[in-house]
């Protein structure tokens, strides 16, 4: 049997001692894609004693700011502080923590029973029935904890008929932005919080490097995402997103509708991410399907030259602004821009991620907040040439107090993606 090129390249970049004929006996005896193990098995969810350190966060932050209370509805802040997994709908479901006391929740009555099944503590839960008024329900939480005016926070995803509602049922309440509160716990993780997102990249990371070696010419992007998802789920993940961009789809961060499908000498850009215990992975990688041009090794490794400045220049203390400007000029010394235009980087280098795929804060041009300890950020830069192709790199990090820790490994090269 023969070995070409690109399957020996696959085969180092997973760290393959494998000869080409124990693979091919391998893929032979098993499905597409099944691993051996499943590697969130030992991951732990976030426990209660966590969850009532963040609620005693939150309320030191409002105690500090003179906030009287934080208002939370469905969504990821729910579940961050509470535990409550639930949808938005038209019917409000959401939680009050006071600056001082126990939280309440207000739900309709017909979801009590599934509701308290998701709480991870406490015992206020406080139900409405259709023909009544669910604001009602939270002003008299805040009035039985002695709260009747001040500043009242809404997390910042909530919806504008929740805070119309507040307003009417509790007009002494002055409606502030909580975003400092939400924002000033879960911008840093703790240990627990990176071991689930360490597991999440690694299964990540386990998928590209399970369906690489089966890209086909001739397949189009939905069959290389399928393979993705499927490889994700089996190594005990939840997938969140998989995108595969082919030829000149490449050059556009976000894809494009025109018929894309593998072809020799054309560009290859993934952008997959999976959670474990609602917590997330952000990982793409760019390789070519055969043998790269010049053209697109350059660009490569300028970008890759670019996601380890990034890495050189993240310290603690630093504004996230610079890190994209340091980016962005060494670019723009290449010949790309200048700013955010193209050919070149015209998206910020880089996000917060944690619970969700995108937190505040963001590698861009203007912000200041220094970077900590427990932050925890994707390093994506990119350069794209419409009508040809674009590179995106992309690993996630964290913050220590001696610099950036990578969740996964850089790409090593064009040619061996996932090393």
């Amino acid at each position: 049997m023969s070995i070409s090129k690109r399957e020996l390249l696959a085969l180092a970049g997973a760290g393959g001692v494998l000869s080409a004929c124990t693979r091919a006996a391998s893929t032979a005896k098993k499905s597409p894609g099944l691993p051996p193990i499943n590697l969130a098995k030992d991951a732990k969810p976030i426990g209660v004693a966590e969850r009532k350190t963040r609620v005693a966060a939150a309320q030191k932050i409002m105690r500090e700011q003179g906030i009287s209370a934080l208002l939370l509805e469905a969504g990821s802040a729910l579940v961050y502080f509470t535990g409550i997994r639930w949808w938005r709908s038209e019917r409000f479901t959401g939680a009050i923590i006071p600056a001082e006391g126990k939280i309440a929740v207000v739900t309709p009555y017909f979801e009590e029973p599934s509701i308290r099944e998701s709480m991870s503590f406490g015992d206020d839960v406080r139900t409405w029935h259709e023909h009544e008024n669910p604001f009602d329900l939270v002003a008299s939480a805040l009035r039985d904890r002695g709260l009747t005016e001040g500043k009242l926070a809404v997390e910042e995803t909530v919806r504008h008929f929740i805070i119309d509602g507040m307003k009417r049922a509790a007009p002494a309440y002055e409606i502030v932005f909580g975003a400092p509160i939400t924002r000033g716990v879960r911008m840093y993780k703790s240990a627990a919080e990176l071991a689930l997102m360490q597991t999440a990249n690694d299964i990540t990371m386990a998928a590209y490097k399970s369906i690489h070696p089966r890209i086909e010419a001739g397949q189009n992007a939905q069959d290389i995402t399928v393979m993705m998802d499927q490889a994700t789920r089996n190594f005990g993940g939840n997938v969140q997103f998989s995108m595969a961009l082919l030829g000149e789809a490449s050059a556009y961060p976000h894809g494009s509708d025109k018929p894309q499908e593998v072809r020799e000498g054309e560009v290859i850009l993934m952008d997959c991410g999976c959670s474990v215990h609602d917590y997330e992975s952000d990982i793409s990688r760019t390789f070519v399907f055969g043998e790269p041009s010049k053209k697109q090794r350059e660009v490569w490794e300028t970008v890759k030259r670019g996601q380890e400045l990034a890495l050189e220049t993240m310290h603690i203390g630093t504004p996230a602004g610079k890190i994209d400007d340091a980016v962005r000029q060494f670019y723009e010394g290449k010949g790309y821009g200048p700013g955010y235009k193209t050919p070149g980087l015209s998206h910020r280098l880089g996000h917060g991620i944690g619970m969700d795929g995108h937190e505040p804060v963001n590698f861009v041009h203007g912000e200041v907040t220094p970077l900590a300890p427990g932050m925890c950020f994707s390093n994506e830069p990119g350069i794209y040439i419409f009508g040809e192709f674009g590179v995106r790199l992309e690993d996630c990090l964290y913050m220590t107090e001696t610099g950036p820790r990578l969740f996964s490994e850089l790409s090593p090269s064009i040619d061996v993606p996932f090393g």
